[in-house]
Formats: structure tokens, C-alpha cells, sequence
């Protein structure tokens, strides 16, 4: 089946202990809000996170393993031709279970989370893949009474961005002398058990959103004088709610004016109106995902669609999303074993 002129590709990470067998690809059309075409991208083990570089003209999967080499993971950077993956290479990732990949804006560094490792590693990048050295940042150095947990590593403008799950803390870094340091700015403190997961920046950098897996919150920090200040902390959750549930993953729609966050056990997609001038959030309300268990979750790129993905009930959803209001309105889903990453081509 030929993939028409205006769909687009998504392509999908997944746990491969449930049937699925790697990255995956459907076809999206914009018009109707539906997948179809399914396609086995690449053969790999648990790609639980995807990333393209910047030009698309690479892939790169983590395999959250504790097993490649050692007690290591591994990431496989593909060559993209014409939406198909080839394999160009295979790293160690240097600690177990990562869970992230980052890729800076030149698309010459790529920077990986290792959960279970605690640490971070960071690669130089071409066309032709992964360089085999690395340069290792171990959290696990930083305190002797928490356990370093690495969840997400991403380059905002020079600097190296790091999510530490188990420290509650974000920790900052710079370049220099050929790798990375702490920043001036070297870390930011979350609350105690906060468990900070993943994060996003507004257009300009001026605010930092952290949504925090233990406690259900986003956090917000406002840059001043060119570093982050803690403002506001919002819970993710319904006061009512009784049970247990944990934040995933969350994103600003195109345009900047509204927030959404995934909560795993509430089943749910919040969502938030954000203030241009303070960017404070205002609760407009949450969505059911129709599934359990929602993971990673993506916007299309005509913001038009939010596309989730439900690890436990094996599923994607598609909601068309009302622009002016920021509300969700369901369309359609599709099957799919452990969906865990949603990235359009």
C-alpha cells in the first residue's frame, strides 16, 4: 500500500515482551484522524524510546535492557530512506535500562538516560552512526543516600538538561574542552519524592515545565536573569481520586497555549491553559485516554490531533484537539503490543 500525499508516518517504540517485535509505522492520515498500513519499521528489542535527528535522516532506539553488553543497555542508530530504517550501528549505552534519547540541534551529539545505570551517556553522531566512545556523566556520584535514576536527557540551546527521577533533581551541564560540565546553574531541586520524569520549555526558554512521576505535579520554573526559579507546582490528578497513579510524559501544543501531561493509573490526559505573560497553568480539565496505562504521547504537526499511547491495554488513541479551547475529543485507536513512544517522521 502506497502511503498517500497528505498522510504522514508515525513511528512507534514498544516493549517486545508482549508480542511486539520493535519499531513500528503506520500511516496517519490528517484528514480522517486515523492509522493504518501497519508496518514492522526495524526488528529490535524493547525500543521504549525513538529520536530522529534533526535533518530526519537518522533514527536512533535505545534498547532498555540490562543485558547487551555487561550489565549495559544499548542504542542502534538506522539510516531513514523513504520512511525505511536501515542499520547503521550498535553502541553500549554504558548503563542499564535506558529510557531517552536526545539529539542536539546540530544533530552531532546524542545524549542518553540509563534509569537503572544512573548515569548518562553522550555520543558524537554522523551519517554514519554512533562514535563508539563516550563521555559518561554517573549521577550515581552525587548522593550517598538516594539512587540515581537518569529519565531523560535533552539539549536545550548549549547545555545538556538531564531529568534524575530518583534525585528529584534536574541537573545542568555546558561544554567545554570537548564535553560536558555542570552549568553555573548546575541543578534544579524538585520536591522530596517528586520523582521528575521528563520535561519541556516554552518557544523562548522563559518557562520549564517538569512533570513528576511519584507525586502527580507539574512543576514550573521561570527563567531569571538567565537561570530557572521555582514558581508553581499543579497537581496532575483529581483531588477525588483514590488508587495509585503516575505521570509519563508531556508536551506544549504548537502555538504555546495549552499543556498536557499523561497520568498512568487515573488514565487520563490533563490539560492545561498556559499564561503567555506568567506562563502559570490553569486546569481546563481531563480527558479519559480510552486505554490503561498511558505512556509517551505525541501532537501531530499540524497540532490538529493528540495521539497516545496505552502500554497496558495495547493500544493507540487518536483525539482530535480543539485549538481554541485545548479540550480532546476521541476519533479513533488502533492495536498495537506495548505502544511506549509516539514520534511522526
Amino acid at each position: 500500500m502506497e502511503e498517500l500525499k497528505n498522510e504522514q508516518v508515525l513511528f512507534v517504540g514498544t516493549y517486545t515482551d508482549n508480542g511486539s517485535e520493535g519499531i513500528y509505522k503506520f500511516n496517519f492520515n490528517p484528514d480522517t484522524g486515523e492509522l493504518t498500513n501497519k508496518t514492522l519499521a526495524a526488528k529490535i528489542k524493547n525500543p521504549s524510546y525513538i529520536a530522529f535527528s534533526p535533518d530526519r535522516n537518522s533514527l536512533y532506539a535505545v534498547s532498555e535492557v540490562d543485558d547487551y553488553k555487561e550489565n549495559n543497555g544499548s542504542i542502534t542508530a538506522f539510516n531513514v530512506k523513504d520512511t525505511a530504517l536501515v542499520k547503521i550501528n550498535e553502541q553500549s549505552t554504558y548503563g542499564a535500562n535506558p529510557c531517552y534519547v536526545g539529539v542536539s540541534d546540530s544533530g552531532q551529539l546524542v545524549a542518553v538516560a540509563n534509569y537503572t545505570g544512573g548515569n548518562v551517556a553522550v555520543y558524537g553522531a554522523s551519517v554514519n552512526g554512533l562514535n563508539s566512545d563516550a563521555q559518561i556523566i554517573d549521577h550515581k556520584l552525587l548522593d550517598s543516600t538516594k539512587k540515581a535514576h537518569a529519565h531523560m536527557a535533552s539539549f536545550i540551546n548549549d547545555e545538556l538538561v538531564v531529568s534524575d527521577l530518583g534525585l528529584d533533581r534536574i541537573k545542568k551541564y555546558t561544554q567545554a574542552n570537548g564535553g560536558f560540565v555542570e552549568s553555573k546553574q548546575k541543578e534544579l531541586i524538585l520536591a522530596e519524592g517528586a520523582g521528575p520524569r521528563h520535561f519541556v520549555t516554552s518557544a523562548g526558554e522563559e518557562f520549564l515545565y517538569v512533570i513528576n512521576e511519584l507525586n502527580s505535579t507539574i512543576t514550573m520554573f521561570r527563567k531569571e536573569a538567565g537561570k530557572y526559579h521555582g514558581k508553581d507546582t499543579y497537581a496532575t490528578v483529581a483531588s477525588n481520586f483514590e488508587g495509585e497513579s503516575y505521570c509519563a510524559d508531556l508536551h506544549l501544543s504548537p502555538d504555546g497555549k495549552y499543556l498536557y501531561g499523561t497520568n498512568r493509573g487515573e488514565n487520563t490526559m490533563v490539560i492545561f491553559k498556559v499564561d503567555a505573560t506568567t506562563g502559570n497553568l490553569e486546569l481546563v480539565g481531563r480527558e479519559s485516554v480510552k486505554g490503561d496505562w498511558p505512556r509517551n504521547f505525541t501532537i501531530d504537526p499540524t497540532g490538529k490531533y493528540v495521539l497516545v499511547a496505552n502500554q497496558r491495554s495495547n493500544n493507540i488513541v487518536v483525539f482530535n484537539r480543539d485549538a481554541e479551547n485545548g479540550t480532546l475529543r476521541f476519533v479513533s485507536q488502533v492495536d498495537l503490543p506495548s505502544p511506549v513512544c509516539l514520534i511522526f517522521y
